[in-house]
Parts: C-alpha cells; structure tokens; sequence
C-alpha cells in the first residue's frame, strides 16, 4: 500500500475507519483504488477489524443447485453474499464435511452419486480432498488431503483442530478410522479410531471441549476428549432429528417439535409440524436463533415430484417465549442444504450432512441434517410461515414475487 489510503490520514488510522466498513462492501472497496484493494485482501485490515470489534457472525451454505456453489448469509442485515464456485472437479459434490477454523472454510471429502447422462458413468462416491477458501482473499485452495476418503462422516472443531470421524469409504463401506488436521501446518494425523462404525454413516457435533460422534438411528454416542485422546461410549437417549448447538446447549428437531435436550431429559421448546412436509433443510444455531435453510416439499398428492425451496426461518430462543421470524430467502442456492458458522475475520463452522432419501446436500451445521451450500441469482416464489403465539405454533401462509437481494 505505497499510496495513502484516505489523503491527510496516516494509514493506521484510514484502517481503522475502513475495518467498520460491512464485508459485503468489500468488492466494492477495492474498485476506489489499488492501495484500497491492497488493503481489502490484506490480513492486516482483517486483525484491525478484530481490534475495534467490527467483526461480523455469517452463516455459510451450499445447497443442491446450483452445483458447488457457497452462499453467505449476513444476519445483521439480512442478505446473502454469494462466492466464487469451488473448483471441485467433482460435479454436484455432496455429503462433504464443512467447518471453519484458522480464518477459513474448510469443505472435507464427500463425493457424488451423479450418473453422466452422456458417458454413464457414475461420479466418484467419496474422496479425501479438502478444499480451504479464505475470506480475505477470496479464494479456494486445495489443503492436504485426507488419510482416508469418506462421505457421511462426522467432521468437528476441536481446539483449532479438524477432527473427522467414520464415514463410508469410496466402496461405500462404514469405517471408524479417526484423524485430526493441523490447519497451521497443512498436516493430518491419526488419532485412536472409533470403538464402534456400526455400519452406519454419522455426524458429529461439540459440546463443551468434547466431540460427539451420532449414528443414525441408534442412541449410543461415542464421545472424544481431546485432552486424553481416547473414545467412549455413551448412551445419552438423544431425540433423532436436525440437530444444532447453542451455548454448550442441544437443540433437537423431532416428531414435530423442537426441543432442549439434555443427558437425561428433554425440555419442549416450539411446535415444528409445518415443517413435517420439509426435508433436507440445514438447522444451524447463531447467538440465540436456530435457523432452519432450504430444503425440499414432497408432494401432497403421492407423486414423486419435489419442490425445492430457499426459505428461510428463524427462531429465537433467548425469550421466555420462543419467537420466530422470515429471513431473505437464499438468492442463489435452493434445495437440500449444508451449512457453517462463521466469524469474519474468523470463522467457525459445524458440519452438516446427508440424511434425507430426497437430499443431495445437507446444511454443514453440527446434527443430521446439515448444509452443502449453492444458490440462485433471485429468490423464487416461496412460502412465509408465521407464529401463533398463544398456542406457539407456525402458520402456513402463501405470498407471491420474487425478492431481489
């Protein structure tokens, strides 16, 4: 940045009042000037915004359509910022793993179930490349890959470290190898390998400094302590359903209501049964809102036609009394989801995954299902579900238009 930023400022100060500039005016910054732009993908500007606590919670996604594409979503002011696609060779990558840590989005293994209609030949079911994007510079880069390929396997953060867990292997075999990515130094490791696959896929979610690995359809969770290094095995009762975690607390969609749960309990938070005819939606928790994104509406007439939708809903559940909202619809991805927490200029994401029959992608939040991020140019016709408050339940409503983000 050899030419000043802003004239009659010293450049330490023209940072700082451009570090409370909103992220998704970056692109837009960086056309005033070159010294602008160097700033822009500059890691200094992104510590300054650290300093003078401008830094921004987002949401990340990818969805069904369109293929390999990754949205944010900014909640302060309700839009979605879309990125450059991820240069996968693998077309409509799915049941990846998703989280951020080190300033980055990470997307883990996964594969595709997709036929070539020309050649075929199927796509390539599971994989050990892991791609990083880095908000700064806003690119994707091939990170190291994987000890082992897998899809449907249980990806988490734990102490700045990646740790992936089970899965299906590339013959669509169940494992319980284990393995932990060091992010700073582009290295993955083993670690003690899970007591049991149950030759089922899973997921994972962190409470607290531990991760717990969930299998479909069982109630047994085996649990890692990344102070001891070890497994066990746990029989918490957990509800199945989208799962999410706020503040070191469980939430749980299932058997149409959404609840706390605990070890030996579970606290009834909200009605959830207009979402009965919705699958594959990513539900990730933000502050003190569950976020329920896109999905599928199976057909009411008992065709196989599907709807694949964009909508957005939000629930708070820091009142007495739950609360929910509509957000901006996803302007580009639609469908089943994945989904990530992030922090700029420091992220954190939670890992989402396949569980649905109707799903290519689920939101890569923590549970089962989760988010795989994709989008489209302008939301379509969609549908606003509102609460009755006194039975706290959600009403269906239609509304026609499109909303242009």
């Amino acid at each position: 940045m050899s030419e000043q930023l802003i004239e009659g400022l010293p450049d330490a100060v023209a940072l700082r009042c451009l570090a409370w500039v909103p992220f998704y005016l970056h692109p837009k910054l960086e056309l005033v000037s070159r010294s602008w732009q160097a700033a822009i993908h500059s890691t200094e500007l992104f510590r300054v915004r650290q300093e003078v606590g401008s830094c921004e919670d987002l949401l990340c996604v990818s969805a069904n359509e369109p293929d390999n594409l990754w949205q944010l979503y900014d909640p302060r002011r309700d839009l979605w910022i879309t990125l450059p696609v991820l240069p996968s060779k693998i077309k409509n990558l799915s049941n990846f793993g998703t989280v951020f840590t080190a300033g980055k989005l990470f997307v883990l293994g996964g594969g595709s179930d997709a036929v070539d209609p020309q050649t075929g030949d199927h796509g390539t079911f599971s994989t050990s490349e892991v791609w990083s994007y880095d908000p700064v510079t806003r690119q994707w880069t091939p990170r190291a890959s994987m000890l082992v390929p897998r899809a449907m396997f249980a990806c988490c953060v734990l102490g700045g470290k990646i740790v992936v867990a089970g899965g299906l292997t590339s013959c669509r075999k169940s494992i319980s190898l284990a393995e932990m990515y060091d992010p700073n130094k582009d290295v993955w490791a083993p670690i003690p390998d899970l007591h049991l696959s149950h030759n089922s896929v899973c997921s994972g979610i962190v409470i607290g400094e531990k991760m717990y690995v969930l299998h479909r359809g069982l109630s047994t969770v085996q649990v890692f302590d990344n102070v001891g290094r070890q497994w066990t095995v746990e029989d918490y009762g957990w509800q199945q359903g989208p799962m999410t975690v706020i503040k070191d607390a469980l939430y749980v969609m299932s058997h149409g209501v959404i609840s706390r749960q605990d070890r030996e309990s579970s606290k009834v938070l909200v009605s959830a049964s207009e979402f009965s005819g919705r699958v594959g939606f990513a539900m990730a928790g933000l502050g003190d809102e569950i976020y329920v994104i896109g999905g599928v509406i199976l057909s009411e007439h008992g065709t196989s036609e599907i709807k694949q939708i964009s909508d957005v809903d939000v629930l708070t559940i820091g009142d007495e009394r739950p609360t929910r909202r509509q957000a901006a619809p996803m302007t580009r991805c639609k469908g089943s989801k994945e989904l990530a927490l992030c922090q700029l200029p420091f992220c954190c994401f939670i890992p989402a995954r396949r569980n649905w029959p109707y799903a290519s992608c689920l939101f890569v939040i923590v549970g089962r299902p989760c988010v795989t991020i994709r989008s489209s140019a302008c939301a379509p016709l969609g549908t606003l579900i509102s609460e009755v408050r006194p039975k706290r339940r959600w009403k269906r409503r239609q509304f026609s238009g499109t909303r242009i983000i």
